[in-house]
């Protein structure tokens, strides 16, 4: 039997097809290709790259701050606190998931985040129990909200979400 698509929304990397028992997220155009190359389906290859920059941070801190002179201080606080900010960013990724397929019956709840014009996507926060059992969040980044037409893709897709039962405000 052929899934049913109730509806679908644009999302940053492509579309999120609402079907009456899953969520399929695809990706298209280049900006879906470049997400689909560089991650992939899992979480792994981001948060690895985000250690590498994060050792490279706490020993470049560590080696301006071993000459002592005061410009080199302040340069080790700059290193001392990128890195912290980027470990932080990882411990609270590490429960991300990207997954393309998210069944219905292990979604525990959905969150909708608001966007800050001109800094962040407005953005679902899916949770669901993957098949090991464990919580995972996946996120689903809406398009950017510079344009009017793109404000109206938020809302449309706040309203399929909302008429589908995922989302309760």
């Amino acid at each position: 039997m052929e899934p049913v698509i109730l509806n679908s929304f644009r999302t940053k990397t492509g579309f999120c097809h609402v079907l009456q028992d899953k969520l399929v997220l695809t990706r298209e155009g280049i900006i879906g290709e470049m997400a689909s190359v560089t991650t992939g389906n899992s979480i792994l290859r981001p948060l690895v790259v985000e250690g590498i920059l994060c050792a490279v941070f706490f020993y470049a801190a560590y080696a301006c701050y071993q000459f002592h002179t005061t410009y080199n201080t302040y340069q080790a606080i700059v290193f001392l606190l990128l890195g912290a900010s980027l470990s932080f960013g990882m411990i609270t990724s590490f429960n991300n998931s990207a997954t393309p397929v998210i069944e219905r019956n292990s979604i525990q709840k959905v969150k909708f985040k608001k966007g800050i014009r001109f800094l962040t996507r407005s953005r679902f926060e899916v949770f669901f129990e993957n098949e090991n059992g464990k919580v995972k969040k996946r996120l689903i980044l809406l398009p950017g909200s510079l344009m009017d037409s793109q404000q109206a893709e938020t809302h449309k897709a706040l309203r399929i979400m909302e008429e589908n039962g995922f989302l309760v405000r």
